[in-house]
């Protein structure tokens, strides 16, 4: 397996979309001769899409519960990595994901209380034990990621959960990022767009160079 797995990691509010849309532009124009492609979870395939919406949209009805929440992540994941990464990195392909498995661990494990054993071995059936190569995980604090996420208007169910929820994920990411120093990197995301990019640059060309 030829291709780089390269995911972006984060509360709400962290900017890890926009600052994956200006590295995907970045390098694609820097001269890479190697394919680059970004790509989301959860709805990043026809099946992720629907269960996307599922996850995500804002009903009074029916909550849906933590387990079921976790199944629904870890189908999507499924897919995903059949149908779009596993392809792309047998090809020698840059792939930029928003979301991978941390995300699981953050907001399912740490958030919603699931136990680590059970998360670990669901990550591991869905992805056929595939791990990012690189994860940059832009940290910043839940306040000012909360304060983002109410400016952009409309939020979805994951960011109208309570402060105690984003601040147990935050925790979650700051427990990954000391456990997996070698493939989490830390971005201090509280600064402007451009440094925040100045910092993932170098990473990624360290990364990339080796």
């Amino acid at each position: 397996m030829a291709g780089k797995l390269i995911v972006f990691e984060g509360v709400e509010g962290s900017g890890k979309t926009t600052q994956l849309e200006k590295s995907y532009l970045w390098l694609q124009a820097n001269g890479s001769d190697r394919k680059i492609v970004k790509t989301r979870e959860p709805g990043d395939t026809e099946l992720g899409l629907g269960l996307r919406q599922l996850l995500l949209q804002v009903k009074n009805t029916q909550p849906i519960y933590p387990t079921a929440e976790l199944l629904l992540y870890a189908a999507d994941r499924a897919q995903h990595v059949q149908e779009v990464l596993l392809p792309s990195l047998a090809t020698d392909t840059i792939i930029l994901c928003d979301r991978y498995t941390d995300s699981t661990i953050a907001y399912q494990g740490y958030g919603r209380g699931l136990p680590r054993s059970m998360i670990d071995g669901l990550n591991f059936f869905a992805t056929n034990g595939l791990e990012s190569h690189l994860t940059i995980w832009l940290d910043v604090a839940v306040e000012v990621s909360l304060i983002r996420t109410r400016l952009r208007g409309k939020c979805d169910r994951i960011e109208q959960a309570d402060l105690g929820f984003h601040q147990r994920v935050q925790e979650g990411y700051n427990q990954l990022a000391q456990a997996f120093p070698h493939r989490i990197k830390r971005v201090d995301a509280s600064l402007d767009e451009q440094a925040v990019q100045e910092q993932i640059r170098a990473i990624l060309q360290q990364h990339l160079s080796q």
